[in-house]
């Protein structure tokens, strides 16, 4: 969940709809769970169109922005900083969705910051 939240951060700092990220869980034994996550993400991204469209991204500028995106989750500076993050979260223990995208954002902020700019 702490990748999760780390690329929905990325994703925002570069202009794209974090609607066009999903991470979700489905076993091998819910098959139907996981017709149904693909059907639903298939049909959000249908309506949203290309990727820059919905964002109002010319294709020029999109592969810019998502060319500084890889830039920035393959610095040094970032991975360290997402690693002391992770271990912040496995102190503390708290696992929901929202403690650690607010961990990943508080932690992560100085390194993320300084990398997109």
């Amino acid at each position: 969940m702490g990748m999760d939240a780390l690329v929905k951060t990325v994703l925002k700092q570069v202009g794209i709809r974090e609607e066009r990220y999903s991470l979700q869980w489905a076993s091998a034994a819910e098959a139907p769970r996981f017709v149904q996550l693909i059907t639903e993400f298939t049909s959000e991204m249908k309506e949203l169109g290309p990727l820059g469209h919905a964002e109002g991204i010319e294709p020029d500028e999109l592969k810019v922005r998502l060319q500084k995106a890889l830039e920035v989750v393959s610095s040094q500076k970032v991975r360290i900083s997402y690693g002391n993050a992770t271990k912040a979260m496995r102190k503390d223990a708290v696992w929901t969705r929202e403690y650690i995208s607010e961990v990943i954002n508080t932690k992560m902020e100085k390194a993320l910051t300084s990398a997109f700019t």
